[in-house]
C-alpha cells in the first residue's frame, strides 16, 4: 500500500521516484501552482475496503515500456490512478492525448495545470501504433482540457480515432472528453468520427461545481451528453461521478435522473481520493454497501450499465464493461444492429 500512496501524493510519471534520473535531480516544479497557497486539508485514514495491488509485475513493466517507447501520456500515471497495477498487468492503459498539462484547475484532479505546449501532429499515429502493439480489443482515449485551442482539441480527437481504426480495425474505441465549453461545432467533429463509447464525466453533483469543478457548467455537460445521442443514437454514452466530496444522497439520485433524461446509457460511481493535502478534502468514505445501493437504484432508473464500487474509475474494466453494455442493449432491443462489431 505504501507504493500506491506514493503514486497518489507525488509525481506518478515514470522515473519520478528514481534519484538517478534527470527529472529527479532537477528542482521539482509544482504540478498545481494555483493550489500552493491553499491551506492543507487533513488526510483521512483509508478504510479496509480500499486496498489495491501495488504495480511492478512483468506485464506491468511491459506495458510501461511500450508507453515510454512511443512517448505517450497516460491518465493512469498523470492522475495517480490507484488501479494502475491491475490495469497495466492486463495491458490496459488509458491514453491521455494533447499533452500532460491542463488549462483548468479542478479541485479534485492530479493532472498538471499550466500553459500547455502545441499539439503533436504525430500523436494520432503514435497512439494507434501503441494500441496495435498492445493488441487491445478496447481502448480508452482521454485528454486534458485545452481551452486554448479554437476547437478544444476536437479535430485531434477525431484524428486519433481515425488512426486507431486504420491501425487496429478490430479495436473498439471509448473516448473520455472535456466539455468543449464555448467551442461551437467541436462536439459534432468528434461524433462524426464515430467512437463506440462517448464518455464525459459530470464528476459531482451541481451544488459542488463551484468548489470542485469551477471551470465547468453542470447543465452544459448534461446537454453535451444528450446532444451526442441526438447526433448519433448508435453511440453509447457514459458519465461518472465521485462520491465522498460532501454531496447528499438525494443529490446523487437527482443526478441519476438528469443523466437518464439525457439518455445516458452507463454511469460510474467511485470513491474520491485526495491526491494531496492541497486538493479538495475527502469528506467521508462511502461504504461498499452504499455503493451497492446506488447500483441497484441506477439499474431501476434505466441505465443499461452501472459500475458502482469504491475503486470504480471511468476506464477501470472498460473493455469488459463495453461487452456487457453491448449485450445489455442487444437484450433490450432484441437485435444487435445498433452496436459495432
Amino acid at each position: 500500500m505504501a507504493l500506491v500512496l506514493d503514486l497518489l501524493n507525488r509525481d506518478p510519471r515514470p522515473n519520478a521516484g528514481n534519484p538517478k534520473s534527470e527529472a529527479a535531480q532537477a528542482p521539482a516544479e509544482p504540478r498545481h501552482p494555483e493550489k500552493q497557497k491553499r491551506p492543507e486539508n487533513p488526510i483521512l485514514r483509508k478504510p479496509d475496503w480500499i486496498r489495491v495491488k501495488a504495480p511492478g509485475s512483468p506485464k506491468w513493466a511491459e506495458t510501461q515500456k511500450i508507453v515510454k517507447a512511443e512517448k505517450l501520456v497516460t491518465v493512469c500515471e498523470e492522475a495517480g490512478c490507484p488501479n494502475i497495477g491491475e490495469c497495466w498487468e492486463k495491458k490496459h492503459a488509458t491514453f491521455m492525448i494533447m499533452g500532460d498539462t491542463c488549462t483548468r484547475a479542478c479541485a479534485f484532479c492530479n493532472v498538471k495545470t499550466g500553459v500547455p505546449q502545441a499539439l503533436d501532429p504525430l500523436e494520432p499515429a503514435k497512439v494507434a501504433q501503441a494500441v496495435a502493439k498492445l493488441g487491445l480489443e478496447h481502448v480508452v482515449i482521454t485528454s486534458v482540457d485545452r481551452d486554448d485551442l479554437k476547437d478544444g482539441g476536437a479535430e485531434h480527437f477525431a484524428q486519433v480515432i481515425r488512426a486507431i481504426r486504420k491501425a487496429s480495425p478490430g479495436t473498439t474505441i471509448e473516448i473520455l472528453t472535456p466539455d468543449f465549453l464555448r467551442k461551437p461545432g467541436a462536439l459534432e467533429v468528434v461524433v462524426a468520427a464515430k467512437p463506440d463509447v462517448f464518455n464525459h464525466n459530470l464528476e459531482t453533483v451541481p451544488g459542488k461545481y463551484l468548489t470542485v469543478r469551477p471551470g465547468a457548467r453542470y447543465f452544459h455537460s448534461l446537454r453535451l451528453l444528450q446532444r451526442v445521442k441526438e447526433l448519433d443514437p448508435t453511440i453509447f454514452t457514459k458519465s461518472g461521478i465521485m462520491v465522498g466530496l460532501g454531496e447528499e444522497r438525494n443529490e446523487i439520485l437527482q443526478l441519476m435522473d438528469d443523466l437518464r433524461s439525457a439518455d445516458v446509457d452507463f454511469i460510474t460511481i467511485g470513491q474520491y481520493l485526495a491526491p494531496s493535502r492541497k486538493h479538495h478534502a475527502v469528506i467521508r468514505f462511502v461504504t461498499p454497501e452504499e455503493f451497492k445501493g446506488f447500483e441497484a437504484i441506477a439499474y431501476v432508473k434505466g441505465f443499461l450499465m452501472v459500475s458502482s464500487t469504491p475503486l470504480t474509475r471511468s476506464s477501470h474494466h472498460a473493455g469488459e464493461d463495453f461487452a456487457r453494455l453491448r449485450a445489455a442493449r442487444e437484450a433490450k432491443v432484441g437485435i444487435g444492429h445498433n452496436s459495432r462489431g
